[in-house]
């Protein structure tokens, strides 16, 4: 192994088996030094891993390897993802007081598994670290565990997450039967009908993680986690996760003729709908998660329009403008413990390092320029005109409205308010471990939009695919209408749509159209299985038992008997034999012996040692030859 491939390696194992020892052994004190050592080694491989590109297979089953890669586009992700969850850490440090062992440890398996998806070259390695990322992201959401709405929001997220990974499964599947093999950049040669099953199971699983239409409502409950998890996993970990994989697979997508176009209508549609609700939202936490899926819509759109550049350029961007304005809404919430948009006015002001630095992220969420997401969603929706005019234009209109719900968050934590800075729970303070990070997102969130403009930009569809330039009239006119929209809603401060404030109803028709029926036909089977299934097993157990009565008494009354009987018959047999043995063999044997023994003594007898017998009894034999000789011949 290179020294290349052992970066990659240690890359993801260090922080997965740190965050595994914090877990368990939970120290206190010591727990948040080790994992800011232990991400900032974690960062350093990773930007080493992105220089060198190095690729890594174990043989895991047949035909499908654990396989790792860190190619063009995975060399721009995973920078980012150990860099802004280094930042989180630190912000984490000043902000997370209790279970800190906990915490930080699911904190770095959980960026542990992003890594490995980010690099994962084969369905195993996907699978293992998908999986991972799920089960992690329900322990952070319900990290509070005392709180029952709390780990009720991680199940939710859990499970509809859970269900649309299922999608990968059967990816896994139609991979083999296709005759692929399962490596991901092999899935769009599947044979026949299976490349389509392939594509259909990922883009579903991807849509679930990426929280997606219909999937978009498990956002909203995880808000409920701590800040610094919302910041993670909605920015560099398991919903910007779900947009990567799109972005990865896109030429299985383009491979088919329907996968591309749903995928873009579905994000686009997702970045117009949630952008909506957004603007309805009446705390800034659920702002942001709304703006998420909506933001992640570009992503999605990206993937299916083919621009991976755009796509990529807005997903690392994003990450940063998303990671700090959610470390900022947590840190006016542990100052202020409330984060209703009605009781942080004026919360810039009274703390204006967090204040400048959320503002930086929210001019860049609008797409303000020159901040980072102007060029990046520019560079998604150029490529979404080419495709077709429907799909910029409702594009242009989720831009419309980022800038709307920006807007709105700005005017509240910058609008003068007698209440403002009100101490509510007596931790009135923002900590300089949770300023810190804010002043070094602000800085990626301001000039990552170099991403996606000349020359990096070209350089950057060159090496993932895409269109590298973004004509400068659409800049502009994006650009007027961020700046435009956002003033509107300063001055003007436009009424939230109401309707849109329960997220369009989404997780009531989840309840309703799967959660209820599924729960409704359980109490059925369940009814059938205690008043038919065990009733007929119960039966059959009774029937069985008389019969086992049945024979048992046919055991007792003939069989025993017959078997006594025989025993008997062969007692008899037995003595007879032994009778006839003593009486008629022994005395047989005895006479035979008898009769033998006179023989021997007989034959013993001319046995005497004189030499004279010996030659009387030659000369008698001789004599006896002659007669016998004579007699023969007078005969004949």
């Amino acid at each position: 192994m290179t020294g290349a491939q052992t970066a990659l390696v240690a890359m993801v194992v260090l922080p997965a088996t740190v965050g595994g020892a914090l877990a368990l052994l939970r120290p206190h004190r010591a727990a948040a030094p080790i994992a800011l050592v232990t991400s900032g080694l974690a960062t350093a491989l990773a930007l080493g891993t992105a220089l060198t590109r190095p690729a890594v297979s174990y043989p895991f089953i047949v035909g499908a390897d654990f396989a790792l890669d860190v190619d063009a586009l995975a060399a721009l992700i995973v920078p980012m993802i150990t860099t802004v969850t280094f930042f989180v850490l630190v912000f984490s440090a000043g902000n997370i007081r209790e279970s800190q062992g906990r915490f930080h440890g699911l904190m770095l398996i959980f960026s542990a598994a992003a890594l490995v998806t980010a690099t994962a070259a084969s369905i195993p390695a996907l699978l293992f670290a998908w999986e991972v990322m799920g089960a992690t992201s329900y322990a952070l959401i319900g990290f509070w565990w005392r709180d029952v709405d709390r780990v009720s929001a991680g199940l939710t997220a859990f499970v509809t997450t859970r269900t649309a990974d299922l999608g990968l499964y059967v990816a896994a599947g139609a991979a083999l039967a296709g005759g692929t093999g399962m490596a991901l950049a092999d899935l769009p040669a599947a044979q026949g009908s299976w490349r389509h099953v392939a594509a259909a199971g990922i883009v579903v699983a991807a849509l679930g993680k990426a929280a997606q239409l219909p999937f978009s409502f498990w956002l909203s409950g995880a808000m409920k986690g701590p800040s610094p998890v919302s910041a993670l996993l909605h920015s560099a970990a398991m919903v910007a996760m779900g947009g990567y994989l799109l972005l990865r697979v896109e030429p299985l997508l383009a491979s088919t003729a329907w996968a591309g176009p749903l995928t873009a209508w579905v994000g686009v549609s997702t970045a117009v709908l949630m952008g909506i609700v957004a603007l309805a939202q009446r705390e800034l936490k659920q702002l942001l998660a709304a703006s998420t899926a909506a933001q992640l819509g570009f992503v999605v759109l990206a993937a299916g329009v083919g621009t991976v550049s755009g796509g990529a350029a807005h997903l690392v961007a994003h990450a940063w403008v998303k990671a700090l304005l959610f470390l900022a809404a947590g840190a006016w919430l542990t100052a202020l413990g409330t984060e209703e948009f009605t009781k942080l006015r004026g919360v810039a002001r009274r703390w204006p390092v967090v204040g400048v630095a959320a503002s930086v992220a929210a001019l860049a969420l609008a797409g303000v320029a020159p901040l980072s997401l102007w060029a990046t969603k520019e560079a998604v929706l150029t490529a979404a005109l080419e495709t077709s005019p429907w799909l910029y234009a409702a594009g242009l209109l989720a831009a419309a409205l980022s800038a709307a719900y920006a807007g709105k968050a700005l005017w509240a934590i910058w609008r003068r308010d007698s209440h403002a800075g009100v101490r509510v729970d007596g931790a009135n303070e923002v900590s300089a471990w949770e300023q810190a990070p804010l002043v070094m997102l602000a800085l990626g969130a301001a000039v990552l939009g170099v991403l996606a403009l000349p020359p990096i930009g070209g350089l950057l569809a060159d090496a993932v695919g895409g269109r590298g330039e973004v004509p400068t009239v659409e800049l502009a006119v994006s650009a007027v209408i961020a700046v435009v929209v956002v003033l509107l809603m300063l001055r003007l401060r436009a009424p939230a749509p109401r309707w849109a404030l329960g997220w369009l109803g989404l997780e009531a028709a989840a309840q309703g159209v799967v959660v209820r029926p599924s729960l409704a036909l359980a109490r059925t089977l369940a009814r059938f299985d205690d008043h038919v299934l065990d009733r007929a097993v119960n039966a059959l157990a009774g029937t069985a038992l008389v019969l086992a009565r049945v024979a048992a008494r046919v055991d007792d009354l003939v069989v025993d008997r017959v078997v006594n009987a025989l025993a008997g018959a062969a007692l008899v047999l037995a003595r007879v034999a032994a009778r006839v043995d003593d009486v008629v063999v022994d005395r047989a044997v005895a006479s035979v012996a008898g009769r033998v023994r006179r023989l021997g003594h007989l034959a013993r007898a001319p046995q005497t040692g004189a030499i004279h017998q010996y030659f009387l009894q030659t000369v008698a034999v001789l004599a006896a030859g002659a007669v016998v000789w004579s007699v023969y011949s007078v005969m004949g």
